[in-house]
Formats: structure tokens, C-alpha cells, sequence
């Protein structure tokens, strides 16, 4: 189940892709973007924003999930700085309330003789899944004709799955950090951190959606082997191992398998061109225990709840070396966007091709 080779597709042109311009490349809006994790939205408002677009979280009366734009068009304020009340927003400046289809409901100053302002904000289609909360920023007419779906993460509800999330804040363009992901090459960054080393790029394949890599890397550790962790800490006793790497960019998140014991999934939240926020997920596979599926249900998922976060610090960590070399290649970026340096992964150009590909059909760019 977790490490599944590319599937064949369609070449995609081979050209040359314009630096500058993929460096200020939006998003395609067409596609779900994970914007919050559902343990973040409780009894009140949070405020997020989706490239350059203010977006107010809450939940109704009934506990389901809502999207509305961050506005309250009487004074144009921050509605996420205000209360939830009864299942609707409530601004916190002038008490205006506003229901979950963004129609003003209340205003606690109305005159006998006045009615209710008609004025609406901007209502996104939402949804909560499998842990994470999806906002969807495009045309909701092709959201419903060609059955655009979030990213299925299956691993974080299956109970032979440990789950770690990190966060990733970083002042850059998000294709830098798409390009970072795939490149594999990279390792030296984290040599005291990864269980792999020793990459090589196999397979490429690219569709108008997707690009998916294999690579043949190698790895010293072993789920089942626990001892094995140790080597991670004393390169000297390193075992290196043959182990497929598998990485994917199903537009506009982030798939990596090595082996069939680790996944990683990276949910991407572009807040502006020069800021990228996203959700760093790490399943362990417990399948190689396998009388774990003769325990109680009820004992197994204690074990999956009980180690969420076990790899929370080893995660970190390698946030923290990527978000480093990340903002300074941006900062480079910027102080020259004419400056390119030679691109010898071939994974990487076709990453590039995909997101200016993806962002052609963004209405900024019309």
C-alpha cells in the first residue's frame, strides 16, 4: 500500500522553464488546499490565508465546518478578531453578525423603520477530512462538474499508521519549496536526520497533474528492527540496504514513500509569493508486526493515539535545515531575478513545467 510505482502518463513538453516568472507563479485555484488542522477550529473563529485571499474558519450550530471571506464589509474588518455566536460570526467591532452562507443576520442597533443591510461576503466551499480542513478557492461550477477531491490520506485514520505533523512557515515562493521536496539530492542537508542516503533518479514520469519520481536509494533502518534507529545517531554502524524512494507532485501537494515503512505527505497552503505555509505529515507503518491486527481495536488505536508525535522532533529538525536553505535561495531571488544557476535534476524541471503549467489557468494570469 504505501510505496506504489509511478504510473505511466503522457510526456509533457520538454521546455525550458521562465525562472522569473515561475518565482511569481500563483496557484491554480481549481484544486482543494488544506488551510487548518480540524483539532485548530473549536468554539471560535480562526483567521488563515490562502494566496492573498483572507479566509475566516468557524463552526455552526451543529458542529460542521464553515469558510467565509475574512471581511466584514461594513467597516472591512477582520471578522476572525471577533466571536462565534450561536453558530454564527459576530464582528467585534459594531456586533454585526453574519450566518454560515455570509449573509449579515444581525445588527444589534437596527432601528423599527431600518432592515437588515443586504450586503454578502464571499462563502467557500469547504470540507473537513481525515484530520485537516480543505478550502477550495476556485470556480465552484467546475469544483461539482469534474469532481475535484482533497488529497486522500487513508494512513491517518488506518491504525497501523503512526502520524507526526510539523509545520512549514516559510518567507518563500512555494515553488521553491515544491522543488526542494523533490529533489533528493539534497540529503547532504540532513545527513544526521534521514534513514536513506545514496540517491539515484530511475524513472520520471509527467502528466498535466502529476509528476512522479523513483528514486534507488538505500536505507539503514528497519521498522521492524528497532535497534536499527541507533545507526541514526552513529553513522559508523550504518547497514545500507537497497530501498525504493518514491516521490510525487499530485498538483498541488506532495507524496513521498521509502520503502514500505515510511510515508511523508506535504499539504501545501501558499500564502502569498514570497510566504508558503504547509502540513509535514509522517506515517509510520506498524504492518511489519503482524499479529498487530489480532489485538483488540480498541488497544490498537490507544498505540496509534499514544505515539502520534513520535517523530516529532527528528521532523522538526528537518523543517528547520530546509526553511534555512529555502528563505535564502528566495532572498537571492530577489535581490536578482535574472540570476540562475545550472538545474541538473531532471525531477526538478519537471516540476517547473507543472507549476507554470497549473498556474497558465489561474485568472491572474488572463
Amino acid at each position: 500500500m504505501v510505496a506504489t510505482p509511478p504510473t505511466q502518463a503522457p510526456r509533457m513538453p520538454q521546455t525550458a522553464p521562465d525562472l522569473a516568472e515561475l518565482r511569481r507563479s500563483p496557484i491554480n485555484p481549481n484544486h482543494w488546499y488544506a488551510v487548518a488542522r480540524s483539532t485548530e477550529v473549536t468554539d471560535q473563529s480562526v483567521g488563515v490565508t490562502l494566496w492573498k485571499q483572507a479566509i475566516v474558519l468557524f463552526r455552526d450550530q451543529d458542529g460542521a465546518i464553515q469558510a467565509l471571506e475574512d471581511r466584514c464589509p461594513h467597516r472591512q474588518v477582520l471578522l476572525s478578531h471577533g466571536e462565534v455566536v450561536d453558530g454564527e460570526l459576530e464582528c467585534i467591532y459594531h456586533g454585526w453578525r453574519f450566518n454560515p452562507e455570509g449573509q449579515c443576520s444581525h445588527v444589534p442597533y437596527l432601528g423599527e423603520k431600518q432592515k437588515l443591510p443586504t450586503c454578502t461576503i464571499r462563502r467557500y466551499p469547504v470540507r473537513e477530512q481525515q484530520g485537516f480542513i480543505w478550502v477550495f478557492p476556485g470556480d465552484p461550477e467546475r469544483l461539482v462538474a469534474e469532481g475535484v477531491e482533497p488529497l486522500d490520506l487513508p494512513e491517518w485514520e488506518h491504525l497501523n499508521y503512526i502520524a507526526t505533523v510539523s509545520i512549514i512557515d516559510v518567507e518563500a515562493h512555494y515553488s521553491f519549496l515544491i522543488e526542494n521536496l523533490m529533489d533528493m539530492y539534497h540529503g547532504r542537508l540532513h545527513d544526521d536526520l534521514q534513514a536513506w542516503a545514496n540517491p539515484v533518479l530511475a524513472d520520471l514520469s509527467e502528466s498535466p497533474s502529476c509528476v512522479d519520481v523513483h528514486y534507488n536509494a538505500e536505507s539503514y533502518y528497519r521498522i521492524d528492527k528497532i535497534w536499527s534507529v541507533s545507526q541514526l545517531f552513529f553513522p559508523a554502524l550504518r547497514q545500507l540496504h537497497p530501498e525504493d524512494l518514491y516521490v510525487s507532485y499530485p498538483y498541488p501537494n506532495w507524496v513521498s514513500t521509502l520503502g514500505q515503512d515510511f510515508k511523508i505527505c506535504c499539504l501545501f497552503c501558499p500564502v502569498s509569493p514570497t510566504h508558503t505555509r504547509a502540513f509535514l505529515i509522517h506515517f509510520t507503518s506498524l504492518q511489519a508486526f503482524h499479529r498487530l491486527h489480532k489485538l483488540p481495536v480498541a488497544f490498537r488505536r490507544w498505540i496509534k493515539n499514544s505515539l502520534f508525535g513520535a517523530a516529532q522532533k527528528m521532523l522538526d529538525g528537518l523543517v528547520a535545515q530546509d526553511v534555512l536553505m529555502l528563505e535564502q535561495e528566495q532572498q537571492a531571488y530577489l535581490s536578482n531575478p535574472q540570476r540562475k544557476g545550472p538545474e541538473l535534476n531532471r525531477a526538478v524541471m519537471a516540476v517547473q513545467r507543472l507549476i507554470q503549467s497549473q498556474a497558465s489557468t489561474s485568472p491572474e494570469m488572463r
